[in-house]
Parts: structure tokens; sequence; C-alpha cells
């Protein structure tokens, strides 16, 4: 049942009048007239008495009228309802981010960019490198920050946007030998046993390309997810641990040294979103409150 022809049939009832009704719904009074003749047909029966001057409800008609209005207010309803839903869905940005977020300062922007759009909403997500990069290309999430570095593939369509550095640095036990260097290279702890983050982390695929590009195949011990398993693994001697310097730095403690890698390993950290997908006002507003704030 067409609800327009509905609406034309309320309205008729209400003026008694095709040319009255006709005008206030911005139609032709032939197109009305249709309209009411093929609802009729379509419920079986006439919906009004026609004279020359006017037309009134038949007895049928009067029994449908209520029933017409109440499918009419019910779609108002539901339009409503809807129009509210999509508003709201308008307004919220999934975000993804590595777990280091305090430390590289994105909880600052995260809670900033709240601060100063009240009307939009941040629904964050914690997950690694790898596993933003599947939110992003099925959809779960419009931007994320993750951590890149040389050798680390970027899938197709990605865009990125710079916003902090961080590099690699090995823990050591404070008591060895290299503790006490300023720098040391990946080829003077080829000898050691290696602490890792977990194999499908994107810093393990960091560590292992970092080796590798320094001529070494590292000897593997451990794989972990939790940075602060490796260092007390490291400070109890049962290896080196590979970590970045900025999330570690503070409140590690004296049982180990931490000791920057030479040459650099530098890794980013950076806003990366689809460049395939149309972006919505709220995500174009986020990534230019990212721009505006990095380091």
């Amino acid at each position: 049942m067409e609800l327009d022809y509905v609406r034309h049939f309320v309205r008729l009832a209400e003026t008694e009048n095709y040319l009255e009704a006709a005008e206030d719904l911005f139609m032709a009074q032939s197109s009305l007239s249709r309209h009411i003749k093929s609802l009729e047909k379509e419920l079986g029966a006439p919906l009004f008495e026609r004279t020359t001057r006017k037309v009134v409800l038949s007895d049928f008609g009067k029994a449908f009228l209520p029933y017409a209005r109440k499918m009419l207010e019910i779609q108002e309803e539901c339009s409503r309802e809807l129009r509210g839903y999509l508003d709201s869905a308008a307004s919220v940005i999934s975000v993804a981010s590595i777990p280091a977020m305090a430390h590289y300062r994105i909880t600052d922007v995260l809670a900033g960019f709240q601060r100063e759009n009240p009307g939009y909403r941040l629904n964050v997500t914690e997950a690694d490198t790898a596993r933003i990069w599947e939110l992003l290309e099925t959809g779960k999430c419009e931007c994320g920050f993750v951590r890149t570095a040389d050798g680390c593939a970027v899938p197709e369509g990605m865009k990125q946007i710079p916003f902090t550095a961080d590099h690699l640095v090995a823990v050591l036990p404070a008591a060895h030998p290299l503790a006490g260097e300023k720098k040391v290279s990946l080829g003077m702890l080829k000898q050691e046993k290696f602490l890792f983050l977990d194999r499908e982390t994107s810093m393990y695929a960091i560590c292992m390309n970092a080796c590798r590009k320094a001529g070494i195949e590292p000897e593997v011990a451990f794989t972990g997810f939790r940075g602060d398993n490796l260092i007390d693994l490291a400070a109890k001697g049962m290896g080196v641990a590979l970590l970045t310097r900025r999330p570690i730095e503070y409140g590690t403690e004296k049982s180990v040294a931490l000791v920057d890698i030479e040459p650099s390993v530098v890794t980013e950290v950076c806003l990366v979103y689809s460049g395939k997908r149309k972006r919505s006002e709220v995500v174009k507003q986020f990534i230019l409150y990212v721009k505006n704030h990095k380091e």
C-alpha cells in the first residue's frame, strides 16, 4: 500500500473537496483522483460518496480513516527515529591505536579532540599495528595510530600522516659488558639471545628486519605480549630485549641499561586512514586536528 496515497486520502477526508486537497498537496486534481481510485481498488471498496459539490466519507472510509492516520503516525515516528540514528552515527568516529598511547601523546590528542568537539564521539580500540591494518581494510575503524619503519609493508591505498617518532634500544642486564655504552650496533650483539615482542606484532617484524639488515640472524629465545616481561627477563640475564625507548625509559629499574642501537633504527607513529573510502565530516575534522597537533 502506497503511504503517499494514504496521506492523500486523509487530506481529502479532512477537506471533503478535491480541489482544496489537491492544492494543499501541491498536485493536480486529476492525479489525486487517480490515487484515491487506486487505493479504493486495492482495499476493495469505495472510500467516498461523491456528489456534485463535494465528497464525503463512506462508511468504509470512516472505518479506514483512524487506521490511515495511525499508519502515517508510525511512518513519521519511524522516519524521525532513523534520522536520529543516522545523525548520531555520522557524529561517531572509530579510532584504533597501538598500546603505547600515553607515551606518544595519543591520549592527549584523543582527549583534546573530544574536549573541543563535544558533539562528536570517539570510539577507541587498542590493537597492534597488524590488527589495525585489518580493521581499516574491513571498515571496522576509520583511522588509526600505527607504528611503521623501513621494511614494513603499508597496505595499498592507505594514507599516512606522520605524528611522532621513536627509535630502538637494546635492553641489557646492568652487569652486561656493554651496559655502559651510549650506543651499540646489532652486530656487537650477534652472539646474544634475543627477547622480542610476539611474532604477530609489528615490533617483531621491525626487530627482525633491523637484525637482518645488520647481517645477523637473531636467536630469539622468547616472544611475548608485554614489554615489562621482556625487561624483567633481560634483567635476569635471559637475553637482550629490543624495544622502542619512549614507552620504557621512565620507570625502568636500574637492573637494566637502555642502550641506543647504532645506526639508529627509527620507527614512526603515524595516523593512517583508507584513501579508498569516503570520509565523513567528523573523520575529516579529526585528521585535521591530528595534523595540527603532531610533533
